[in-house]
């Protein structure tokens, strides 16, 4: 992403400067994608490319990784003395870890609220403060919140060392608040009256834009951190301050430019780099390079530099919808939020507007002066206008066109859905077990606004160019002429083998049935072109990756990633694979981690994809374990591709007969012929209750006895809900696992009242998979460092 500046002239004779501000105002302590710990020199970062934008945290001293919270998503984070602050994805929840520099960090909830959620963080030596989504208003904790401005607003905020300050939005001028009042007072009063956009805090001063886009500092100069380079007006975006020194970006390059304390040694270095945001401790400045999203940190005291041994690590946070991005989206946004979101582009700030002739554009020698703008300026707004009105003028030919052919009154339509909070004994339960103990899905209302998608068809997509084509006698030489002692199970369409292609890579490859009757055939056909137009356009770490096919006259095979654990279904109900792995699919812990994978993987299929799709056949034999045992996806012969708004009352499709496998089907789908994504998330609902019970979709019972025989078929949902309704959850709980360790029963209990929502007979009272998935992310949360441990190669701390 790369800076500019941009003008506009108005008909009204009037000038309105424009800064790209790409990055978060960074200081000791501002809430960013990476943060300095305060004396321990740790550096801690939110990973991309994952399931979970988990922090990773590096300590320099002692050159060790520590993982904090792995199962868990944060939106950013902030540090501290010794300690560390993260707020979770959807601002719901902030989590703070105190001695952050130990092997064994404690971590404490400092606030939780399904309703109220936070934004900016803010956290200085001791103190903590966020604002609130929505309505700007501050919240502060340790301290501090004694002393904060009663019923003020702020767009930005920022924590030094005893010491809070924020731009208010009732007049844009700065107030302090904090611990050390001197301080505090020394530099609101020294910005006065002055109307700023962004401020940031050090050690003992602070600096930020003003509404003209000049840089300000204030406070303690004793080794130069107020002596902004004369050379360099109005050409800041970012900044990052530390004990004694200042760090800001430029807007033209996004290079990093330091004065005061040292730190202008490095400038020769910084100043050929393209950075995203940068961070500061008092003694450590960090950035994130925007070439490989790596984070380089260097240590103004003893001229040292370092890279540190990170994964790429995220630009900005992931959001739910794309449509909360009004300024665009960061390039992969899909790759570095594994499908679970994406990056917005950051807004331009509009400065207010002022006459041309009193337009602050102050010469070098004075950063507070103005003078006129040059003719080449001048020239420059006159053309940008110019395109401006032409632009305006098709927008408004646009607009009549909508209105005149009426396709802004069809049914393309942009729905705000606020999804069912559910309750424990509450009236206002919408299931049918109105006595059920207390769980909240949590309202996505203002977290997952409806997405635009453009819809298209599958015949375009059967042979995506990221779909390898291979011979027939490739596939069957890769194996072994399809021997039987390959065969690893069945699919949609045909018969599965394990092969191993001529480049060594393993596969796993699935021939449709040749010979059939034609309906056969018909539907092996259709559901080989299925899983060619979906899998090869959709790409997330929770659905199985299509290799590629092979069609030679009637063969039609198609070849996936390997999947070495194989289905779920087969650890959950053969006795000899449960044994064998009974280490790691016998806790709870890990069966939750793999629901929430799979879970993670729908959730983007009916939120992400464009055009939306919905599965028709989630159950445990189509959740497939890879060698690390994370879950996926697979198997979407039966998938249909949803209209551009597939919500509630707007069903995909009207197939001609109902699809999926008995025991798994919604039965709305199956009696009324009615599809929609809550069908797809009954079947989630289905292999929740086979987690916890052990037991399969359908089975015959005799007592507290599965048999195979001699006893009538029963349902698992007939079986599970009632006593979940009736607080015997321990009596369903599948006895292989044991009973759940401290925390784990709360968040087994989660689960279980999850998946009776989720099994619920009626659609429309049926949670969202975004809901799903956020239960099923506390659920993880909750159990913390049990002995079904999910991480592995690094530490992982959670504890309570």
């Amino acid at each position: 992403m790369k800076r500019s500046t941009n003008s506009t002239v108005t008909f009204s004779v009037t000038v309105t400067v424009i800064f790209f501000l790409l990055s978060p105002v960074t200081s000791l302590g501002s809430g960013s994608t990476h943060a300095v710990v305060y004396g321990s020199d740790t550096v801690c970062a939110l990973i991309s490319g994952q399931s979970t934008q988990r922090i990773l945290c590096y300590d320099t001293r002692r050159s060790t990784n520590v993982t904090l919270n792995p199962g868990v998503s944060f939106s950013s984070i902030a540090a501290g003395d010794n300690f560390l602050c993260g707020i979770r994805s959807g601002g719901y929840s902030l989590l703070c870890w105190d001695n952050i520099g130990s092997y064994s960090p404690n971590r404490k909830r400092i606030y939780q609220s399904d309703t109220v959620l936070l934004e900016n963080l803010s956290v200085g030596d001791k103190q903590i403060c966020a604002t609130v989504n929505g309505t700007n208003s501050l919240k502060c904790w340790r301290g501090s919140d004694q002393s904060k401005p009663p019923n003020e607003r702020f767009q930005s905020i920022s924590s030094g060392v005893g010491f809070s300050c924020g731009v208010s939005i009732r007049n844009n001028q700065i107030l302090c608040w904090g611990t050390d009042p001197v301080k505090s007072n020394q530099i609101q009063t020294g910005f006065g009256n002055t109307t700023m956009v962004t401020i940031s805090a050090g050690e003992s001063h602070a600096c930020g834009l003003n509404t003209t886009g000049n840089l300000i500092c204030i406070g303690n100069n004793d080794s130069g951190q107020l002596n902004v380079p004369s050379d360099q007006p109005n050409h800041y975006s970012s900044l990052s301050l530390g004990s004694n020194f200042t760090c800001a970006m430029r807007i033209s390059n996004s290079s990093v430019v330091c004065w005061g304390g040292g730190a202008e040694r490095f400038n020769n270095v910084t100043d050929s780099i393209s950075f995203e945001s940068i961070s500061s401790g008092p003694g450590l400045i960090c950035g994130l390079i925007s070439s490989n999203l790596s984070i380089m940190c260097w240590n103004p005291s003893n001229f040292s530099r370092i890279l540190l041994p990170f994964p790429e690590v995220l630009p900005g946070p992931c959001v739910e919808s794309s449509s909360l991005c009004s300024c665009g989206i960061y390039p992969q946004s899909d790759k570095l939020c594994s499908g679970s979101g994406s990056i917005c582009k950051s807004c331009l700030i509009q400065f207010p507007a002022s006459p041309p002739s009193q337009l602050p554009l102050p010469p070098p020698s004075s950063p507070s002066a103005s003078s006129p703008p040059s003719k080449a300026l001048t020239r420059g707004l006159l053309a940008f206008a110019i395109v401006g009105s032409v632009g305006a003028f098709a927008g408004i030919c646009s607009v009549v066109y909508c209105l005149w052919t009426g396709v802004c009154l069809g049914k393309k339509k942009v729905h705000n859905s606020v999804q069912p909070t559910i309750t424990r004994g509450g009236s206002n339960s919408r299931s049918n077990s109105s006595n059920s103990r207390s769980l909240t899905i949590r309202r996505q209302g203002s977290r997952m606004l409806s997405m635009r998608r453009q819809r298209s068809g599958t015949s375009s997509m059967k042979h995506a160019d990221k779909a390898e084509e291979f011979s027939f006698s490739e596939l069957a030489s890769a194996t072994g002429n399809f021997s039987l002692e390959n065969k690893i199970g069945s699919g949609s369409f045909g018969v599965v083998y394990r092969g191993k292609l001529n480049d060594g890579r393993e596969v796993a490859i699935k021939r449709g049935e040749v010979n059939a009757k034609m309906k056969k055939f018909q539907e092996k056909e259709t559901a080989f072109d299925s899983e060619i137009a979906f899998l090869s356009r959709l790409h997330h770490k929770h659905l199985v990756r299509l290799v590629g096919y092979c069609e030679e006259r009637e063969e039609k095979l198609l070849v996936y990633d390997y999947m070495k654990n194989g289905a779920l279904y087969d650890h959950l109900h053969d006795k000899k694979n449960v044994e064998k792995h009974s280490s790691l699919i016998n806790s709870w812990k890990m069966r939750i981690k793999i629901a929430l994978d799979a879970a993670r993987g729908i959730e983007y299929l009916h939120n992400y994809a464009v055009p939306p799709i919905i599965h028709r056949d989630i159950k445990s034999s189509n959740i497939l374990l890879d060698s690390n045992w994370v879950a996926r996806v697979s198997d979407f012969g039966l998938s249909l591709m949803g209209p551009e708004f597939g919500k509630d009352h707007n069903p995909y499709q009207r197939p001609t007969k109902a699809a999926g496998t008995v025991g798994y089907i919604d039965p709305e789908y199956y009696s009324l012929n009615v599809l929609t994504d809550k069908s797809d998330v009954y079947g989630l609902g289905v292999v929740l209750l086979e987690l916890l019970t052990g037991k399969r979709a359908i089975f015959k019972n005799n007592g507290d006895v599965e048999e195979e025989e001699g006893s009538a078929p029963v349902h698992l949902v007939d079986y599970s809900v009632p006593a979940i309704s009736a607080d015997e959850l321990g009596t369903i709980l599948d006895p292989r696992v044991g009973s759940p360790e401290l925390g784990e029963g709360d968040a087994v209990e989660l689960v279980a009242y999850t998946a009776m929502h989720c099994v619920n007979a009626e659609g429309r009272n049926r949670p969202t998979m975004t809901d799903i998935v956020g239960n099923l992310e506390r659920a993880l949360d909750l159990c913390g460092d049990s002995h079904g441990s999910i991480s592995s190669g690094i530490c992982s701390i959670v504890s309570d």
